[in-house]
């Protein structure tokens, strides 16, 4: 975990699209009222039932947003990585965590308590319309999740999830993606189990539309595994 103990928190939360178009008076205002939070790999930051005191925004690292599944296993249902956002929504339905937040990874990220998060929107509309644009686009992925486990095969979600990690800048046919967390938590994102990822790689493999090599996935043609999911 990098050095962070002269974290310009005013600086960072500038740069984030929440608050981009804060006037500088009121960035520092929020920053003021921001605490820095550190957590190792696995350490669970929020759990399920706490209250909800505010934002969390991930400066480094990776954090799992789940909640429990039935047999004792739990559902993955987003990964929350650098410059995103938890928390939002229910700071303004005054409801308790339904479901943990736990690092995947050493992680360091800022707590923006609701009072400044609320003094900030009674002061400034533009965050108003930024913090809706954010939780509106949190529920359209998340519908689009669960359209995709409704309507998809196992294969066209997994081959869904391996285009979405192609860079945008890529042109080439051949691409190589690394997977950015493991199979098993890829594999409860999707709604899959990890034996039942394991048989999608290995068929696609078997078709040479990839090759698996431990977290590094190689694409041998873009347009092709695109064609073969559709």
């Amino acid at each position: 975990m990098p050095a962070t103990q002269n974290l310009d928190v005013d600086a960072l939360l500038a740069r984030l699209p929440l608050f981009s178009n804060l006037e500088p008076g009121a960035v520092s205002q929020i920053a003021c009222a921001t605490r820095q939070v550190e957590a190792g790999k696995g350490e669970v930051i929020v759990h399920k039932g706490a209250e909800c005191t505010g934002l969390y925004v991930v400066l480094y690292g990776q954090v799992k947003l789940a909640f429990p599944s039935a047999g004792g296993g739990e559902k993955i249902l987003e990964i929350i990585g650098q410059g995103q956002t938890f928390g939002e929504a229910l700071m303004f339905i005054d409801k308790l965590y339904m479901l943990s937040a736990q690092a995947l990874t050493d992680a360091t990220l800022l707590h923006i308590p609701k009072s400044a998060i609320f003094d900030g929107l009674r002061h400034n509309p533009a965050f108003g319309r930024a913090m809706i644009a954010g939780i509106s686009r949190r529920l359209h992925q998340m519908v689009s999740d669960v359209e995709s486990y409704s309507l998809q095969s196992a294969t066209q979600r997994v081959i869904g999830y391996l285009l979405r990690e192609v860079p945008e800048n890529e042109t080439g046919t051949k691409v190589t993606v690394g997977l950015p967390v493991s199979k098993r938590t890829v594999a409860s994102c999707l709604n899959l189990t990890q034996e039942h990822l394991s048989r999608v790689l290995n068929d696609l493999s078997s078709r040479d539309l990839i090759a698996v090599e431990g977290r590094k996935i190689h694409i041998s043609d873009v347009a092709t595994l695109r064609a073969y999911s559709a």
